[in-house]
């Protein structure tokens, strides 16, 4: 005879809590009737959790209104810092922000979505709505183009199945764009991102990651007036993922990288030839 297990059991228990962490997801704090429309809980349990969810500093009350609390930042900031890819990734990235002055990402795939892990920017960024732990559909991304590209049928395959939602006029809404855009993906080892996630912006992103072995992607963003969605920005992007690359495989920060540029590099072909006072791009990052 199988005895049924109990609603008090840790595993339904954590279920719950983790129904009420994931109406959180997104901006704004949330009042208790809008916790319990999204979890689906009834109004007294959800109201008894959400308390003892404060009590432990998992989340925050202010007046009737319930946001994430400190201890949840804590733990995010914890993992994200103690990720080998993160760690591996974080002097590049800073480097090709100093260089190009674009907006840097590093985000990883995870289903029909990506997931940034970092975002480092000036003013500009403000602009931009990403935020580190939040998601986007993959298809609209440069980086989600980027992985994607350089991708397996099974990770493609939960694409496919999904729904192409646009975000713009001018995102990817069927397959088919989709699979013509990887194949230039695959053929050129970037992705370029005109406007099809957020109007005006535009993305250039390499994979982080040999094919069918790709881990993330790298990527800068900016107005699309600044950005040159050629070679200039594809050079230093693609040399910023061979970088990542190289400290993953060797499982630890081996150089402290040098684009060589101090400013903007808006336009200039130096980016790929160097200049007689310093080594080239890809000198600098093939040495990590």
């Amino acid at each position: 005879m199988t005895t049924p297990v109990a609603a008090t059991t840790p595993s339904a228990v954590l279920d719950r809590v983790s129904l009420v962490l994931d109406a959180f997801d997104g901006p704004g704090r949330l009042t208790l009737a809008q916790i319990v429309r999204r979890t689906g809980l009834p109004r007294s349990s959800a109201h008894r959790m959400l308390e003892r969810l404060v009590q432990l500093r998992w989340l925050r009350r202010e007046g009737h209104d319930y946001e994430l609390g400190m201890r949840l930042v804590e733990l995010g900031s914890l993992a994200v810092h103690q990720d080998r890819l993160h760690r591996a990734a974080m002097p590049f990235l800073h480097e090709l922000h100093r260089v190009t002055g674009h907006v840097v990402h590093l985000a990883i795939l995870d289903a029909a979505d990506v997931v940034y892990l970092e975002k480092i920017g000036g003013r500009i960024a403000e602009a931009i709505p990403t935020r580190v732990g939040g998601r986007y559909p993959a298809h609209c991304t440069g980086v989600g183009k980027a992985i994607l590209g350089y991708s397996d049928e099974t990770r493609l395959a939960a694409i496919d199945a999904a729904v192409l939602s646009r975000k713009t006029r001018y995102s990817i809404s069927t397959s088919t764009q989709l699979r013509s855009d990887l194949a230039k993906v695959r053929a050129q080892g970037i992705a370029y991102e005109r406007e099809e996630a957020l109007p005006g912006f535009g993305c250039v992103a390499a994979p982080i990651g040999n094919f069918g072995e790709v881990v993330a992607a790298v990527s800068i963003c900016g107005p699309v007036p600044q950005m040159q969605l050629d070679h200039r920005l594809a050079a230093p992007v693609r040399m910023t993922a061979l970088g990542i690359w190289n400290n993953i495989e060797g499982g630890a920060i081996r150089v402290q990288p040098t684009l060589q540029q101090n400013r903007p590099i808006l336009g200039k072909s130096s980016v790929l030839r160097g200049h007689a006072d310093g080594p080239t791009v890809t000198q600098n990052l093939q040495s990590a």
